[in-house]
């Protein structure tokens, strides 16, 4: 097994890129200790990871790239809003592994006794608890439909279309683990995999337990959010927006409501359901979310000050920006900015 604990360089784009031909065929483990970063390291997807709850972030990603397939284990110590997309041509199935932690996928429940599907090229919302972790597959379409035909499991376009719906499948205990127990062992012993003829066991012995694991719900309709959920969903998205679009200023909860049309109570609602906290607390944890990409944009060579990064998200108390700040993400902004340059130095050295 490889195991790779460097940090991304932090110039990367936020959305991620094919690995080199290299780096394929191993075993990697890359630590973040910056949400975005975390979401970085997840190589053919696009997304954004915001932070939700107090603390020193810290992720850890598993991963192994096998042709056409992606394995890999995510954990992360905070609660986390995620915006996930997966390339075009694939399907997507996360295993949640934490007995008790339940996390939310567009709206609809995951927890230890399911399996959540979705297809590349449409954008979920992934709300993750503290101390969360999850098996991931990335596979082809294409492979998992021949794969699905050849071995005897069925109709394959029968349970991709179910990625396409609702996603979230209720399987059985059992067949759960044995999917989980498959994955780890492949994350385990990843060197394996180095062999060319080794490559087409693997996608076999992954894909087998997963059609078993998935095919055996097929007559049981997927689990679904409730109609209300939907609505819900939106009204989150759009306060995002709009605190996005006003960085520059706070905006309060009455404006809010103003603006989507809704009472104070609905919104409440909304955030409870949605993300498990207060409109208030999520409108000030978006902008310092925002804040810290600013500062982590020092890297790139953007000429921002901790002041200037305050201000522009409508922080206009720099000392209670800063105890925020620390509270939420553990560091101070200052830390934040003098480590993206720190990193921007260590690159134009190299280069």
């Amino acid at each position: 097994m490889t195991t790779d604990t460097d940090l991304p360089d932090a110039a990367a784009s936020q959305t991620a890129t094919p690995l080199p031909r290299h780096e394929l065929y191993r075993v990697q483990t890359r630590i973040a200790h910056d949400a975005d970063e975390q979401a970085r390291n997840l190589h053919g997807w696009r997304q954004t990871y915001d932070q939700l709850t107090s603390g020193r972030f810290i992720g850890q990603l598993t991963g192994l790239h096998v042709d056409d397939m992606h394995v890999f284990r995510e954990t992360t110590s905070e609660t986390l809003r995620q915006t996930c997309e997966v390339q075009s041509d694939a399907y997507w199935f996360g295993v949640p592994v934490n007995r008790g932690a339940t996390g939310r996928i567009d709206g609809c429940l995951i927890d230890v006794d399911t399996v959540a599907l979705r297809p590349g090229g449409i954008e979920f919302e992934l709300v993750t608890p503290a101390g969360y972790e999850i098996l991931g597959v990335v596979v082809h379409g294409g492979i998992l439909r021949r794969h699905a035909a050849l071995a005897g499991h069925g109709d394959g376009d029968a349970l991709i279309d179910r990625a396409s719906l609702a996603g979230v499948l209720q399987i059985d205990p059992a067949r759960k683990a044995q999917l989980c127990a498959r994955l780890a062992h492949i994350l385990a012993e990843g060197d394996a995999a180095l062999a060319t003829c080794a490559r087409p066991q693997l996608h076999a012995s992954v894909l087998d337990v997963l059609l078993d694991a998935c095919g055996t719900t097929m007559d049981a309709e997927p689990l679904q959010a409730p109609s209300s959920r939907p609505r819900r969903r939106r009204v989150v998205s759009e306060s995002r927006d709009y605190v996005l679009a006003n960085r520059d200023r706070p905006v309060s909860v009455p404006e809010l409501c103003e603006h989507l049309h809704v009472s104070r109570r609905t919104l409440q609602y909304c955030f409870e359901d949605v993300l498990g906290m207060a409109p208030a607390s999520y409108l000030r944890v978006i902008r310092l979310n925002g804040a810290r990409r600013d500062l982590c944009d020092a890297s790139r060579g953007s000429a921002h000050s901790v002041q200037d990064v305050a201000a522009a998200w409508g922080f206009w108390h720099l000392s209670q920006f800063a105890t925020d700040y620390k509270k939420l993400f553990g560091v101070r902004p200052s830390d934040t900015l003098k480590a993206a340059q720190t990193v921007r130095g260590e690159f134009r050295l190299a280069h």
